[in-house]
């Protein structure tokens, strides 16, 4: 098929190296910034195979970037729209530009995240051509995107037309041949459940987050709690681990727009309100021990932290934890050096040249030379199993305070150290 792609999300580059590694012809339009700067990004870069597949489909001529020409004729079989959400208005004009170039048997895919109800919107402006408009929600994982479009569990498609179906379907077959992934409903019904499905996890966590707190005023390990909910069928493990907050680009975009979907409806969410609340509040946990283990005296003090991205795998740093953390330290005086395999050139870039900040792009063991504490903000897999006689004599104040609980409290205990994590601490007694 002939497909021209818009976008300079993650979403938009994955679906242009999938759609042309199995054959199809792809022009691929990134919005307002060149492919040399894309190669450029941090977050490109961090996704495995990504770039690989998109330098070797420019190669074989089955996709083209930019004001390259597509080699086929000027009509389209589908046009792909991957935006952001601040990139409604653009959407329209886009679809307006390619109006000529769709017919009867075009469809336009939706895959950005837009209101509910815009893929209806955008078929109204090419209705009188013939062609369709659906809903196909984004649901890459950062750090995982090639793996998730080629590999999807599900795909929710929202299509009112069977024509249309059956053109997605065949766009999209190389990806659907070890079980059906595709599940069709109403077009509006797909925008809100992309919504309502980040809505439940984030609920999921910012509760356990809650049952967290609770666990430390009463004493109890908040993993024994964890353990026993996840038993049960009803509820299981899945997101179910406490933390210091939860971030990232599409999580918290797809929170603000079910929250103005609420509001545009006019039923307000209490609901919705307390679980953006409680992560915002749980991003500011570690300064928290911190501020009780130093009494409030933390002019002067010197920390190391382990992590900004907000999740491992990516170079991304929207809406991270690490933000608020780094905002309240500054504002005690607290002297940081912090460690990130990839999200150093994001941190550079949006907090500057800090006096109080030290960006370490060596072993994470250095970032802990000469420092009272060590913060543990994400949890890459470099940080799980460090050297902990050498972190042992580099913390002054021997003080671990873990904010994703990878660490086994009695075992870091017994490595001389004080630990303190989300709900969880060292038993006395050991």
């Amino acid at each position: 098929m002939r497909v021209m792609i818009h976008g300079s999300e993650l979403s938009a580059a994955t679906a242009a190296a999938a759609l042309s590694w199995v054959g199809h012809q792809v022009c691929w339009q990134p919005s307002g910034i060149s492919w040399e700067e894309l190669q450029r990004s941090g977050w490109l870069a961090r996704e495995p195979l990504l770039t690989q597949y998109i330098e070797e489909a420019l190669a074989r001529g089955q996709l083209h970037i930019g004001d390259q020409p597509n080699p086929s004729d000027s009509s389209l079989d589908v046009l792909w729209l991957a935006l952001s959400p601040g990139q409604r208005d653009e959407a329209s004009r886009l679809v307006e530009d390619a109006t000529e170039q769709l017919g009867p048997r075009s469809i336009v895919v939706n895959n950005s995240t837009f209101p509910v109800g815009d893929t209806e919107r955008l078929e109204a402006q090419v209705a009188d051509r013939g062609a369709v408009a659906v809903a196909l929600a984004d649901t890459l994982e950062e750090g995982r995107a090639w793996e998730t479009f080629t590999r999807a569990r599900r795909w929710l498609l929202g299509c009112d037309d069977d024509r249309a179906e059956q053109q997605v379907r065949e766009l999209m077959r190389a990806f659907n041949r070890r079980h059906e992934v595709f599940q069709r409903m109403p077009r509006r019904a797909a925008e809100l459940t992309k919504l309502a499905i980040n809505g439940m996890l984030a609920t999921r966590i910012s509760y356990m987050n809650e049952m967290a707190g609770l666990a430390d005023t009463l004493g109890v390990d908040v993993e024994h709690v964890r353990q026993g909910m996840g038993v049960d069928p009803r509820i299981g493990y899945e997101y179910l681990y406490p933390g210091c907050g939860f971030g990232g680009p599409n999580f918290s975009r797809d929170l603000m727009g079910l929250a103005d979907v609420q509001s545009a409806s006019g039923r307000h969410s209490e609901l919705l309100d307390q679980v953006l609340e409680i992560n915002e509040h749980k991003k500011e946990t570690l300064f928290r021990k911190l501020w009780t283990h130093f009494h409030g005296r933390l002019e002067g003090r010197r920390v190391a932290i382990w992590g900004a991205a907000f999740k491992p795998g990516t170079a991304r740093i929207d809406q991270a934890p690490v933000l608020t953390l780094l905002r309240a330290l500054f504002a005690q005086g607290v002297h940081v050096r912090l460690h990130d395999p990839a999200a150093l050139p994001a941190v550079r870039e949006e907090v500057g040249d800090h006096p109080l900040l030290t960006l370490c792009e060596g072993e994470p063991i250095e970032a802990c030379e000469d420092v009272d504490a060590l913060m543990l903000v994400t949890e890459w897999k470099a940080y799980w199993n460090p050297d902990w006689q050498a972190l042992s004599k580099c913390l002054s104040e021997r003080l671990l305070l873990d904010g994703r609980n990878i660490y086994d409290p009695q075992y870091v205990a017994a490595q001389g150290l004080h630990y303190r994590g989300i709900g969880r601490r060292a038993d006395p007694a050991h």
